[in-house]
């Protein structure tokens, strides 16, 4: 059931995170907790195995690491510590955080191909497949599973079909996916999965996570670029100690995200919040369009995470001053993030229904001024 938004939290966030979270998540962080103390370390082993339950069936040989920083932060942890010195790393790219995957990995030194689609279509599995039979170098394959500088939803299935074939690892930036789209880690054969605490699972920001199959993280052994994003030496001191992290861990945002968790569990797992984000997504789009707007991306597309809208066709339009009417009216919205549109977007997650969505709508109708 939807909770009230506290008065010191005069709107609704419809982003792809941070996003509006419930009371009891922000309740959660107003007690003190000690790093080294078993009672804490309990609640993170605790999340490690919740995690794993939510990765899909047969996750015996997965396992779960925490890592401080934004979710940025663990992608690169993954990219520095999965990659060996002679590895070569793909990256499938339509949008700004395919991008952020091959500068990251660039920076570190890593032989990197980008193969990019494109910022409005899916990712080309056609092309993966010819740079994978013509390139036996290539060691690693990544792909963004919701690229949400648009909302795109991409083709994540074909393209782990297409790098098993060839016996290469597979990385998935499941940023704004996981917790909200079901993905099955060991169907798909997915190597590391990787996401963050204030996306879908409707935490707050300060740590994100990866879900590594074991024997991909073992081969992560003393090749990692940096010392505080070592993802295998992370794995391994909190394995060793009991969910210890190796660094000052953060520690309120982690007891948030345990209560997030429960929340979810109590909601009815994934599927169910999966379907409470489509059918946002749904009466969102439904809404704009009757008064007007067009999406970006076509159905077959589209995420339920966020949605991309054209600006309206008038030379009165500015989106500053769209943005700060919505927001006095109690919704804060995401600028566009594309070159070849002006777009803006509106996040269907977090502690967000419907009938949120249809309040927006009225209030566009309100503030219109073009």
């Amino acid at each position: 059931m939807k909770t009230d938004i506290l008065p010191d939290n005069p709107y609704v966030l419809l982003t792809p995170g941070p996003l509006s979270t419930t009371k009891t998540v922000k309740a959660a962080m107003l007690r003190d907790w000690c790093t080294w103390d078993d009672e804490y370390n309990k609640i993170v082993q605790g999340i490690r195995e919740r995690l794993m339950q939510l990765a899909g069936e047969n996750t015996e040989a997965y396992t779960a690491v925490l890592m401080q920083g934004s979710g940025t932060f663990c992608v690169e942890s993954v990219i520095g510590s999965a990659l060996p010195q002679t590895g070569k790393l793909l990256v499938l790219i339509n949008g700004a955080y395919g991008q952020r995957i091959v500068q990251m990995a660039r920076i570190l030194g890593i032989e990197t191909i980008a193969v990019d689609s494109g910022e409005i279509t899916p990712v080309d599995v056609e092309r993966l497949e010819e740079y994978l039979r013509q390139d036996p170098l290539i060691t690693h394959v990544a792909v963004v599973h919701t690229e949400t500088t648009t909302g795109m939803l991409n083709p994540v299935e074909e393209v782990a079909r297409i790098v098993k074939v060839y016996g290469k690892r597979f990385i998935v930036d499941a940023m704004s996916s996981f917790g909200g789209i079901t993905i099955d880690v060991s169907r798909l054969g997915v190597d590391f999965l990787i996401s963050s605490a204030n996306k879908c699972i409707q935490g707050v920001p300060g740590f994100g996570f990866v879900i590594a199959h074991r024997d991909a993280l073992a081969e992560c052994e003393g090749r990692a670029r940096s010392l505080s994003l070592d993802l295998y030496d992370q794995w391994k001191v909190m394995e060793e100690q009991n969910g210890k992290w190796r660094f000052t861990s953060p520690t309120h945002v982690v007891r948030a995200f345990d209560q997030a968790l429960r929340e979810l569990e109590a909601e009815g797992g994934i599927e169910r919040r999966e379907a409470r984000y489509r059918s946002n997504q749904k009466a969102l789009v439904e809404g704009m369009e009757q008064i007007g707007f067009c999406t970006l991306l076509d159905k077959q597309s589209q995420s339920p995470i966020i949605t991309s809208f054209y600006y309206p066709d008038s030379p009165m339009f500015t989106f500053e001053e769209f943005y700060g009417r919505l927001k006095a009216s109690g919704f804060v919205i995401y600028p566009g993030k594309i070159t070849v549109a002006d777009t803006f977007r509106v996040g269907s997650i977090g502690d967000v229904y419907p009938e949120d969505m249809e309040r927006l709508v009225e209030s566009v109708k309100r503030n219109r001024f073009w």
